[in-house]
């Protein structure tokens, strides 16, 4: 089969961690596509083969570099042979997570710390990594996936949801710090709604019911066209999907109602009804070798497409149709002259 590949990333170097399934898998395509030559990294080196070989037939260049995102030595090495092999870093997207479905009081410490050390730490490793490479050029674009749940923590996930919450908070303060410093270095998160990824196949759950995505769900592919554009057309920030847009605003607007809503949906909105298999397998500490895919088991409900806007954008469409109805409202409620009184009942 033949594909269209752009020359818009043809001898650039895009790095992916979580590049064997899911987001960052679908992302590698996406950039093999514009002819990019990519390192992929994830703890499974026979999943990593694949993808290798899918962006190859793609149009583009891999290089594997199995690592952990929790250990920094193993990202910075990975970030050295990628370098070594496919020539400068350009691009650095830090995707790379994994999460447990569970009540905070059934969670263990060592659970809480993997996620963390994987969702949260493994970002600041990849991008301690990136700028290793990028500052001494003065170039190059730090893509984080963050989510919907960077800014509303929900039930079930409370590591998760801490960690994408500490994503936004080095992120920013790294941002300010690259100013500072008047660097070219840029600097961008993707806030992403539910997806229709492996991870709620091979979760860790405490549940007694199969994981699944809160509705509405995208498809992968929709996530990684806008981690392309990312790179293409930067932005501080991007909100994916009318959820994420309704999370983030609605949280802003009225967080105690918000509260009480997300007690009330979340709990039944992550399960299935599926009960969950004695022996299941899970991918907190080691890989899943045989779940390696692109899409995970709910694409019957996901969408195709989604509505990608900048953060700033959706942040101050609200604003002007709040102060808008304010000023309609006031306009509204000014008394009358009282000519105009006299001239309508005369």
């Amino acid at each position: 089969m033949a594909f269209l590949v752009s020359s818009a990333f043809r001898n650039r170097t895009v790095v992916i961690t979580g590049a064997s399934a899911g987001v960052g898998r679908a992302a590698a395509h996406r950039y093999a596509r514009a002819g990019a030559a990519i390192g992929l990294i994830a703890r499974d080196e026979d999943a990593l083969n694949v993808v290798k070989d899918e962006v190859e037939r793609l149009g583009g260049r891999a290089f594997i570099a199995p690592a952990d995102v929790a250990d920094a030595d193993q990202v910075f090495a990975a970030a050295d042979a990628i370098a070594r092999h496919l020539g400068p870093i350009d691009v650095w997207i830090n995707d790379a997570m994994v999460t447990v479905f569970s009540p905070v009081w059934d969670l263990t410490p060592d659970e809480f710390r993997r996620v963390t050390e994987v969702t949260y730490l493994g970002v600041v490793h990849g991008t301690m990594a990136a700028l290793r490479h990028m500052r001494p050029r003065n170039c190059g674009t730090i893509i984080q996936v963050g989510s919907a749940l960077a800014y509303r923590g929900i039930a079930l996930q409370s590591a998760y949801c801490g960690a994408k919450h500490a994503i936004r908070g080095f992120t920013n303060s790294l941002r300010t710090e690259l100013i500072h410093e008047g660097s070219r270095i840029r600097l961008t998160i993707v806030e992403l709604p539910a997806v229709n990824t492996p991870q709620f196949d091979w979760a860790r759950t405490h549940r007694a019911h199969q994981p699944r995505p809160v509705p509405p769900v995208v498809q992968p592919e929709v996530i990684a066209d806008t981690l392309y554009r990312a790179a293409v057309q930067p932005a501080r920030e991007y909100w994916i999907g009318a959820s994420t847009l309704a999370v983030v605003l609605g949280n802003w607007l009225a967080p105690g109602l918000f509260d009480r809503y997300l007690a009330r949906t979340t709990f039944a909105g992550q399960e299935t009804d599926t009960p969950v298999a004695p022996y299941r397998r899970d991918n907190l500490l080691e890989p899943v070798h045989d779940l390696h895919r692109t899409r995970g088991s709910f694409g019957s409900e996901a969408r195709n497409h989604a509505v990608a806007v900048r953060g700033a954008v959706a942040r101050v469409a609200p604003v002007i149709a709040w102060g808008a109805a304010l000023l309609t409202l006031g306009l509204l409620a000014r008394p009358r002259p009282r000519g105009t009184l006299r001239t309508r009942y005369r």
